[in-house]
């Protein structure tokens, strides 16, 4: 199956689950191939046939822009090196969850989380460290009986009672041994787990070219924060109305007016306003993607003044 093929089976899949999907990001290099949103769930997709294709730059790109569009980075792909990814489980690739199109159609679209996870060493289950507890000392058990029951030592079975994860084996054992449920599923759209250990710099140094304009934006209020690889240059977060934008800027050519109206696809999914900073133009939008001039932000000093002349010249994201 082609990758291309293989990004429409899974915005299929998505739009099947009740997700709006924003156009398919085309631009290259790019960190993420399309958002996706249900509800207060925003996803930004990453479509691979290999998932060790996924570097660490696009990894780190797609933890920061999921921490300011308060999203979650999902990769999607068929195998790991000459291996398929197995259904039911999740990887982790560079801080981002990895799944088959198998595991993300039981998640998004049957409802049904998936409970094992791979690690160096295997796969894993997390384990409700209480409930264990609780049926071991209903039966009387000392965490002696249950370690020589396991085969495994004492303090094995009381780091599983703190929260230790247990091989899949040993919980598919524990379950037999108490016949109840001991897994906790994978908290895959879970923000604060999916990067856990995974750290989130400040982000790349902006191009020379762009620093004049990045300057005037934060003269007049906004945090930049510049990409690498996304179809937007930067998200600017105006941190007065605790509100985003994102931001392009570039002369204003045909390639500058088919980023813009990705931008605006993006905007009405993210929930966030987007803008496209040129030179000089004419016109004052590109669908929902507000056109500003350079000399604009400069003379109005004020980031509640260039939000409102975004809200003037776009319609409202969706």
């Amino acid at each position: 199956m082609s990758r291309s093929a293989l990004v429409g089976n899974i915005i299929a899949m998505l739009e099947d689950a009740g997700f709006a999907v924003s156009d398919r990001c085309v631009t290259r290099p790019k960190s993420f191939d399309a958002a996706a949103r249900r509800g207060d769930d925003l996803l930004l997709l990453k479509v691979l046939a290999n998932v060790d294709a996924f570097d660490a730059l696009t990894g780190a790109e797609m933890r920061r822009l999921g921490t300011h569009l308060d999203a979650t980075p999902l990769v999607f792909g068929l195998r790991s090196r000459s291996e398929e990814l197995s259904p039911g489980v999740v990887y982790m690739r560079h801080g981002v969850p990895a799944m088959d199109p198998d595991t993300a159609y039981e998640l998004f679209v049957e409802g049904v989380p998936p409970f094992v996870y791979a690690a160096p060493g295997g796969l894993y289950v997390s384990l409700d460290g209480d409930v264990l507890a609780d049926e071991r000392e209903q039966r009387g058990w000392s965490l002696g009986q249950l370690a020589s029951e396991l085969g495994v030592s004492r303090r094995t079975v009381s780091k599983y009672e703190d929260g230790m994860s247990a091989s899949v084996e040993v919980a598919a054992r524990l379950e037999d041994l108490f016949e109840t449920e001991l897994a906790d599923p994978v908290r895959v759209l879970d923000a604060e787990e999916e990067g856990k250990g995974e750290r989130v710099d400040d982000g790349p140094v902006s191009h020379p070219d762009d620093e004049g304009l990045i300057v005037s934006l934060t003269r007049v209020g906004f945090d930049v924060h510049p990409t690498l690889r996304a179809p937007f240059k930067a998200v600017s977060e105006d941190t007065a109305e605790d509100e985003n934008m994102l931001t392009g800027f570039s002369p204003f050519t045909e390639t500058a007016e088919k980023r813009a109206r990705l931008m605006s696809s993006l905007g009405e999914i993210t929930r966030t306003r987007s803008v496209y900073v040129v030179d000089e133009t004419k016109r004052e939008a590109v669908e929902g993607t507000a056109l500003v001039e350079r000399g604009e932000i400069d003379e109005d000093g004020d980031p509640a003044d260039l939000r409102d002349l975004v809200r003037e010249r776009a319609e409202e994201p969706a």
